[in-house]
């Protein structure tokens, strides 16, 4: 008796789990899919000014001569990151604001050839398809609200994913494992589908799900970091004044990499912006292996003197969004990768959209049984 009142209250967590979260999820699971090739669908829908293609070993420009020279083509503006492009060695990016305290998400992107410092382009990236989809996927363009909304609907996902598996083993003990009864009717199919499909994604489903959550929460695990580790890494100099940054970037960047002569830098945040202090350039290095890439290790430069203050490991909450991220849409393993993590992701929209189908169907269903006075069966066991 206790087992089958256990067993109740997890079909009924499966159940209401489920239900709850399954129309955004299919929102989530159709945008992220166009998301995995999100560089491919970019370079198919939007030409793109490449830099010049150079031997290897081919000297960089100086960056205070690069920084200059793309300043220039947007004057009045406010220079807030510097940002190596991940997908191009031979292009840098400038991420420029109208005030050194606006939000940096509404920053005008500015490429320039990393070789010779010519300015590439500046492209509007906010009409393009991946663009509208990757607002969708991320916050539904309702800013923090929408992405804490999405984290809590991906906590159901996960809690119906787990109540899933522990419904799954009683309500099949009668039959075996992935069993597809065809001569019966259309919604034990479309039962035998979704039980299948979904007991086969369980441990995928559970990864990207818990990844997606985390990254919901960047923006508070950012603002953490800032008031921990930053604010203790800059204590000392909280009084100063915003620096005007007369210390070279170029040498701003050599005194990072001195400590640190294995690893690469990934962007400069300048003095007042979010990942710095009024008076530091923050050098965020990364590393050279595959999992190293996507893990970041700041050193703050004094913009005034042009030397080192601090340099720390990112505490672990931080490393924690940081892998979560690639991960999340499987962008770290190459097309193969990604070609798996979308097959995978059409398996999640078949387990959902059969599970909205079986409820809904058995929602019309029950009147109809009432009317007759038949006893409707369990979804689990037809």
């Amino acid at each position: 008796m206790g087992n089958h009142a256990s067993l109740r209250r997890w079909i009924w967590i499966h159940k209401w789990s489920s239900i709850v979260c399954t129309a955004f999820m299919l929102l989530l699971c159709i945008t992220g899919l166009p998301l995995i090739f999100h560089d491919e669908i970019d370079d198919l829908l939007h030409t793109q000014v490449k830099a010049a293609e150079v031997a290897e070993g081919t000297p960089l420009v100086n960056l205070d001569l690069l920084v200059a020279a793309g300043m220039a083509t947007v004057p009045g503006q406010v220079l807030h990151f510097l940002i190596w492009d991940p997908d191009d060695r031979n292009a840098v990016m400038l991420s420029v604001g109208k005030s050194i305290d606006v939000d940096p998400s509404n920053n005008r992107i500015i490429r320039m050839d990393a070789h010779t410092g010519a300015y590439l382009d500046a492209p509007d990236v906010t009409g393009r398809f991946t663009y509208i989809m990757l607002k969708l996927h991320t916050d539904m363009f309702a800013g923090l609200p929408g992405k804490l909304f999405l984290g809590l609907m991906g906590l159901l996902f996960c809690v119906a994913i787990i109540s899933g598996i522990v419904v799954y083993a009683p309500s099949m003990r009668k039959l075996r494992f992935g069993a597809y009864r065809r001569e019966r009717p259309r919604v034990v199919r479309w039962l035998d589908v979704h039980n299948l499909a979904g007991i086969l994604l369980v441990l995928w489903a559970l990864v990207v799900g818990a990844t997606g959550v985390i990254n919901t929460w960047a923006d508070l695990v950012i603002k953490i970091w800032q008031f921990g580790q930053l604010a203790e890494m800059t204590a000392q100099y909280r009084d100063r004044p915003l620096s005007t940054a007369a210390a070279s970037v170029e040498t701003a960047v050599r005194t990072a990499m001195q400590g640190e002569p294995q690893m690469r830098p990934a962007f400069i945040a300048f003095p007042g912006t979010l990942f710095s202090s009024k008076s530091h350039y923050a050098v965020f290095l990364r590393g050279s292996t595959p999992l190293t890439t996507k893990l970041l290790k700041p050193a703050l430069i004094d913009a005034d003197t042009g030397t080192l203050t601090d340099s720390r490991d990112l505490p672990w909450y931080v490393a924690t969004l940081l892998i979560s991220q690639p991960l999340h849409f499987g962008d770290y393993g190459g097309m193969p990768m990604k070609v798996v993590w979308a097959v995978l992701d059409v398996v999640t929209i078949v387990v959902l959209a059969t599970g909205l189908y079986l409820w809904l169907r058995r929602r019309r269903a029950a009147p109809a049984l009432v009317r007759g006075g038949r006893v409707q069966p369990s979804p689990a066991n037809p």
